[in-house]
This record gives C-alpha cells, structure tokens and sequence, in this order.
C-alpha cells in the first residue's frame, strides 16, 4: 500500500474555493482502480495552535492507493489534469510526501 499525504497552502482566502474543486473532483479520484482513501482534512476545531497547525490558508489530502503504480495513474488521470488547470493560479503552494509502510 502507498501512502500520500499533500499539504497544500492556497493564496489568501482562496482555501475555500480550492476545497470547492476538490470536493468535486473526489468523486472521480474516489472512482479510480487501487483509490482506498482520498480526502481533505485541516486543523481541528478546538484545537490550541501549534508549530505544526496547517492554518487559514492550508489543508492536508490524506491519500491511500493500492499500488504505486494506481497513484503513477491517478497523477496522470485527465480528471487530475483538469483539477491542476483549475486550481494552479490559487496555489501558494504544495509539498507531497509519497510514503510506504515499513
């Protein structure tokens, strides 16, 4: 199994419009050979903030997919193409960390 977790910053104020074309293109990620799991998290309400709080402008995608080769396909998928020329002039930014159980 492959793990991802992407931490994606928006500009200013954008993180809403950003989780908007997420949440509607889940669907379709959800729909691909090998997704296990495929969702936007942020910081817990309640929560005291802390170095490691994600912020306003933030949100993390917690991903699991079957093989490294479902994600290889998942990347290259026209749906994801559409979501990236979608979103790219609202990002900040994007680390992703594809990671395996040891």
């Amino acid at each position: 199994m492959i793990h991802v977790l992407a931490f994606i910053t928006a500009k200013p104020g954008l993180r809403a419009q950003v989780l908007e074309a997420f949440a509607a293109n889940r669907p379709n990620v959800l729909a691909e050979p090998g997704c296990i799991e495929y969702q936007a998290t942020v910081d817990a309400q309640g929560m005291p903030p802390s170095r490691g709080s994600l912020g306003a402008d933030s949100f993390a995608v917690i991903e699991k997919w079957a093989t490294l080769a479902d994600l290889q396909a998942h990347a290259a998928s026209p749906h994801m193409q559409a979501y990236g020329a979608q979103t790219r002039d609202w990002l900040a930014g994007r680390v992703i960390h594809v990671l395996e159980p040891v």
